[in-house]
């Protein structure tokens, strides 16, 4: 048969954005509304004309709420096949209307668990029951009943049903699918927080994972592949995900990565930072008493790897700071930092001759790095661990070597030990006066990574100091470093030639310090 006619809307939501403007459009084109509780209140404050779910089904709202549409002149209005006649007979033997329009979105609950120091009782308040059960009715029954859970649905919805009183079958196949997904995601949502509450601190028997499609990206890392990027359902506050593009062109795959990158190395300091990053690597770091001068000195440690580099910033952009990008020579691709002031965004869309296609990201306050789950993904499962997320414990770091650092080095070991830990493995992080002059990333030999740090630094170097991420297996990285002029040393320690390593910083009357934590990143 042919897509009904929409005769009828029951509306029950918990976003209820752009739900008035949806309502007014539908009784324009003569449709009847049904609805329930605060959503039946919010129409009606809009002017729109609404019939009460529990005075249609002769049943009032019971339990606090928990017991609205659960009912048979509900859930048969949606579940009837048009197309079949006993099922229509049995609509007027029992006084039955159908509904060929629901609107629900769920109790947010993966919100209120969100919360620091909810409840019990209140996150089993939010969890739906009836929504769940009238977006699976209307999704299961979608030959004849369109079913909308996103208020950016609407739209299409409201265009099919004004222009030719009904919606088309794709499209309500469509919004099934989306509706499966959303009790889907939802049901996990709660899975997890029992799981959590169950076993604290523990990863769970079954893991499930929901995310909703925000791009389709141009392509991957390559042109050859797909790509797209997704969101958590609830993500935290100050994430690029979330973040509002200012300026310049899509962001790409590569781009996404490298902003990532750089907003997790300036997100821990307390002090101006700014990070620049080139193919996830960072090539420049630094902090200083302002934004400004830390740009200046974080583009100065790799210029020539520089070009075309992304940049972290953990203050709103200034204009001071934007003068520092226009200046003649810099190349930058993206920028991601809390906020852009307005003369700073001047600057940036108007001096550079790259002014028209740099992105300009805005994620607003960053907030204190949050502890997390990392996942990497393997043919046939996933990997997961905790984050590795600062601070490291300071008070287990340990001093093996006779000379100890001052109390300057001793402020350099720890923005090494800060940055060092974002690059890739085998990684080295030469720096001086809290500025990365040279990073080692990604060789198979420590040595070489050192080597490549050191070149990087050049005449710098002297009077620097020099982080690993991991321990040195042999003490031939100390010889070349003491050779090139690094003044102290931090790594995690643990090697079974320790012994060797030590006795070679007092050969040279190199101060260094054991944390006792490796920071590989792979």
């Amino acid at each position: 048969m042919q897509s009904p006619a929409v005769k009828r809307a029951l509306m029950s939501v918990s976003d209820k954005t752009g739900l008035a403007e949806l309502a007014q459009g539908l009784v324009a084109a003569g449709v009847e509304i049904y609805s329930t509780g605060g959503t039946r209140k919010h129409l009606e404050e809009a002017g729109v004309a609404v019939r009460d779910v529990s005075a249609y089904t002769g049943f009032p709202e019971m339990m606090d709420g928990r017991l609205k549409t659960l009912h048979p002149k509900v859930f048969g209005g949606i579940l009837c096949r048009h197309d079949l006649p006993s099922d229509m007979e049995t609509l007027e033997d029992y006084d039955i209307v159908s509904f060929e329009l629901v609107v629900v979105n769920l109790y947010p609950f993966e919100a209120t668990v969100a919360r620091s120091g909810v409840t019990m009782p209140e996150a089993i308040e939010k969890i739906d029951i009836g929504g769940p059960s009238l977006v699976r009715a209307a999704a299961k029954n979608h030959a004849f009943v369109t079913i909308a859970t996103n208020p950016a649905q609407y739209p299409a919805i409201l265009e099919q049903i004004t222009s030719g009183g009904s919606t088309g079958l794709e499209l309500r196949r469509k919004l099934a699918g989306e509706a499966f997904a959303h009790t889907a995601a939802y049901d996990r949502a709660i899975a997890a927080f029992f799981a959590k509450i169950e076993s604290p601190g523990e990863f769970p028997e079954k893991l499930a994972m929901s995310w909703n499609r925000k791009a389709e990206l141009r392509y991957g890392e390559n042109p050859h592949q797909k790509a797209a990027l997704y969101s958590e359902p609830s993500p935290a506050a100050g994430n690029l995900v979330g973040a509002e593009q200012l300026n310049g062109k899509e962001l790409s795959y590569n781009n996404l990565l490298d902003l990532h990158s750089a907003l997790a190395i300036v997100r821990p300091f307390g002090e101006p930072a700014v990070s620049v990053i080139k193919h996830n690597n960072p090539c420049g770091a630094a902090v200083a008493d302002d934004l400004a001068e830390a740009t200046r000195r974080a583009m100065a440690g790799d210029p020539q790897s520089a070009y075309g580099s992304v940049l972290g910033m953990n203050r709103p952009v200034d204009a001071a700071t934007a003068e520092v990008l226009a200046e003649p020579g810099l190349f930058v691709e993206a920028i991601v930092a809390p906020d852009f002031l307005p003369e700073a965004l001047e600057i940036l869309t108007t001096k550079p001759k790259w002014k028209a296609n740099v992105r300009l990201m805005k994620v607003g306050p960053l907030g204190e790095p949050a502890a997390a789950l990392a996942y990497r993904f393997l043919d046939g499962g996933l990997l997961v661990q905790e984050a590795d997320v600062l601070p490291d414990v300071e008070t287990e770091w340990t001093v093996p070597t006779t000379t100890k650092p001052t109390k300057a080095q001793m402020a350099e070991l720890r923005f090494a030990w800060a940055i060092v830990r974002h690059v890739k493995s085998n990684a080295i992080a030469v720096c001086k006066d809290r500025m990365l002059l040279g990073a080692g990333a990604g060789q198979m030999s420590r040595v070489d990574s050192v080597e490549i740090s050191i070149q990087k630094a050049g005449d710098r170097v002297k009077g620097s100091v020099l982080a690993s991420d991991a321990f040195f297996p042999f003490p031939d990285s100390i010889e070349r470093a003491a050779s090139a002029g690094i003044a102290a040393i931090i790594q995690p320690g643990g090697s079974r030639r320790d012994d060797e390593v030590i006795a070679a910083c007092d050969q040279h009357g190199l101060p260094m310090v054991f944390t006792g934590r490796r920071h590989f990143k792979h």
